[in-house]
C-alpha cells in the first residue's frame, strides 16, 4: 500500500471536474486501496480522487463507523438542511460553516462494481457531500457562510 500527497488548495486539479470510471480494473482498485491507507495515515475522515492528483470519480469515506468506497457516486435526493463545521485535508488551517442537507441518498457502484444505493444522515450525510462536491471541483470555502483560520 502507499500513501499519496494531498493536494492543497490552489492547486489546479481539484478546481477539475472529475471524470467517471468507465472501467474498474486493477489500477482502479489499487487506487481506492491506496486512498484509504492516505485518509488514514492524514487521520481524514473522507478523501476524494482529485485530492491525490487523480480526477476520476472516486471516493473513500469513514466518519468513524463504516469505510465505504464509491465509485461514481451522485447525489440522488436530499433533504431538510443542517448547519455545521467543516474542515478539509486539501484547505489545511481552515473551517467553515456550511449549510448541508440533513439526509441525503446517494447512488454508485462498489469496488466489484455492483451497483448500491444508500441513504444517509448527520455525519455520513456531511461526509458524502463533501466529497462528492470534490468530485465536481467545489471546496468547503466556495460553499461557507463563514470562515476561520487557525489563527482567528
Amino acid at each position: 500500500m502507499s500513501v499519496y500527497k494531498i493536494l492543497v488548495d490552489p492547486d489546479p486539479v481539484l478546481r477539475q471536474k472529475s471524470l467517471p470510471v468507465k472501467n474498474i480494473n486493477a489500477g482502479i482498485l489499487r487506487v481506492l486501496e491506496n486512498m484509504r491507507d492516505t485518509m488514514y495515515a492524514a487521520d481524514g475522515v473522507g478523501l476524494a480522487g482529485p485530492q491525490i492528483g487523480i480526477s476520476k470519480r472516486i471516493i473513500v469515506v469513514d466518519p468513524g463507523d463504516n469505510l465505504l468506497e464509491i465509485i461514481n457516486p451522485e447525489i440522488i435526493d436530499f433533504e431538510g438542511e443542517r448547519f455545521g463545521s467543516e474542515g478539509c485535508l486539501s484547505v489545511p488551517g481552515k473551517v467553515g460553516w456550511l449549510k448541508r442537507a440533513q439526509k441525503i441518498r446517494v447512488k454508485g457502484l462498489n469496488p466489484k462494481g455492483e451497483s448500491i444505493e444508500l441513504e444517509a444522515t448527520d455525519m455520513l450525510a456531511k461526509v458524502l457531500q463533501h466529497e462528492i462536491d470534490h468530485l465536481d471541483g467545489v471546496l468547503f470555502p466556495d460553499k461557507a457562510i463563514k470562515i476561520r483560520t487557525d489563527s482567528d
